[in-house]
């Protein structure tokens, strides 16, 4: 319990440093937020008065305070939603988030948000899977034929895999299971289940191979010396099929390296699938993120980096609790 509480605790101050990061570069870009709301042929006296009202005239200090102070806060567990109070704000019982109103979009951040995050998290967790079934397949395949055409054939399009640009290998895709075979969509999200199934190949098989190659080096390099440790050649000498050897005893000891990418990389990849949603027009995380930059909409780019930041810390969390459920030395240590 206490080793969760550390981490609870670290996990936090992380999140709030990146945060406070973020919000200090936000605010010291060149460019003025409300002459982007109000539109560059716009007058000195309207671009002031909205600068007034998004509260941007107040010292750089006050701005920080009081968006720390409406980010995690302390309110009642039901409320109307037309309640001036509590219209940008998402709880979970007592405990409200409130970051803001867009000012492009002039909705909550937290609504804008709720609506991207689920596909952001759906093609991470889906690019996640794809990239170990290839990239542990490759690996234990590679290992298991150590120093033959097999290993040198799966090392080598492993570099290929790390070599090629996210965005090189999506437009691959697209020319060919899009364009040519039309078997996928070419872009966007669709509107019925079938439609999102459908359009979340592609963007997830981009992804999933430019990671499978780490997958497939990492897994072959530790299949390798798991092989040739003396319990496999006990369990061999019991009579167990290679298959059980490599699955049970084998790979079971290889799973720390494992687990450690893959809890990483889900996190990995839902801040930084930018590339690849921009290419296949995914309406995620990244894609809004990168509007948000361009249109200097603070509050959305500070919701996209809550989300993201705290993502990433809570899966390496994940990871390092899921040590000690594999690993007894962990927990004894």
């Amino acid at each position: 319990m206490k080793r969760v509480l550390r981490r609870l605790a670290w996990a936090a101050f992380v999140i709030w440093a990146t945060v406070s990061a973020a919000f200090l570069v936000n605010n010291a870009l060149p460019s003025d937020p409300a002459r982007m709301v109000a539109g560059q042929q716009a007058p000195p006296a309207a671009v002031a008065k909205i600068r007034k009202d998004l509260g941007l005239d107040r010292p750089l200090r006050v701005q920080y305070v009081l968006f720390l102070r409406r980010l995690v806060h302390l309110g009642p567990s039901s409320f109307a939603k037309n309640d001036p109070a509590h219209a940008n704000c998402a709880n979970v019982g007592p405990l409200h988030v409130d970051l803001g109103r867009s000012y492009q979009q002039r909705r909550p951040v937290v609504t804008i948000l709720g609506e991207r995050a689920p596909r952001t998290l759906l093609l991470a967790l889906s690019a996640a899977i794809v990239q170990a079934l290839i990239g542990v397949t490759a690996g234990i395949f590679a290992a298991v034929k150590k120093q033959k055409t097999g290993d040198r054939v799966a090392v080598g399009l492993s570099l290929l895999g790390v070599s090629a640009p996210t965005f090189l290998i999506g437009l691959l895709l697209q020319w060919l299971f899009a364009f040519k075979l039309r078997l996928f969509p070419i872009d966007g999200f669709g509107d019925t289940t079938a439609e999102h199934a459908a359009s979340l190949v592609l963007p997830a098989v981009t992804l999933g191979i430019f990671g499978a190659a780490y997958y497939t080096r990492i897994v072959r390099d530790e299949m390798i010396g798991e092989l040739s440790h003396d319990y496999v050649r006990t369990a061999r000498a019991k009579g167990l099929g290679p298959v059980a050897v490599i699955v049970r005893h084998a790979l079971r000891n290889a799973l720390m390296p494992i687990v450690t990418i893959f809890g990483l990389e889900v996190g990995t990849l839902v801040g930084g699938a930018i590339i690849t949603e921009s290419v296949f027009r995914w309406p995620g995380i990244g894609s809004l993120s990168v509007d948000a930059m361009l249109d200097r909409d603070g509050p959305l780019i500070m919701g996209c980096v809550v989300v993201t930041s705290s993502v990433v810390v809570l899966s390496t969390l994940a990871v390092d609790l899921a040590y000690a459920v594999l690993d007894p030395r962990v927990r004894r240590t």
